[in-house]
């Protein structure tokens, strides 16, 4: 171990706000969903309504899975030159299929990166928002 003391300021919890700003600003988010007593984990294209998280999906293992299960974790993180940071919901999916909602989901703009057509939507309703940063380390031999 070093004998240098790390000067960095302690990681920070992020508000609720915060949190959901990251959610919103991401270009994409991780599903962590169990079925038959496996943890899976997806990555998936989404968007933020309101306090709820909204993504496109397709007829497979991943919407078979939240239909047997809806208790998600949903996780969404990055990082810049200077900072990091983690945000997870904790919360219930469901496949929602009501003409008002698909076409206000529409509008959210949802771009699958997967060339597959993606007609099923989903939304997670959170029970739990939580986040953190922190500040990255100095490379090494950078100026100070």
């Amino acid at each position: 171990m070093d004998d240098e003391t790390d000067e960095r300021p302690p990681t920070t919890h992020l508000s609720e706000d915060e949190c959901w700003q990251r959610i919103a600003d991401a270009p994409y988010g991780r599903i962590a969903a169990t079925a038959a007593g496996q943890i899976d984990i997806f990555p998936v294209n989404h968007a933020v309504d309101g306090r709820t998280i909204v993504f496109r999906t397709a007829p497979g293992t991943k919407l078979l899975e939240l239909t047997i299960h809806g208790s998600v974790a949903f996780e969404v993180d990055g990082a810049s030159a200077t900072e990091a940071f983690s945000v997870v919901v904790k919360g219930v999916a469901a496949e929602f299929d009501h003409q008002g909602e698909v076409a206000a989901a529409e509008r959210l703009g949802i771009t699958p990166w997967a060339p597959e057509p993606k007609d099923r939507w989903v939304r997670i309703t959170p029970t739990e928002v939580h986040g953190r940063a922190f500040e990255r380390p100095r490379s090494v031999g950078s100026a100070g």
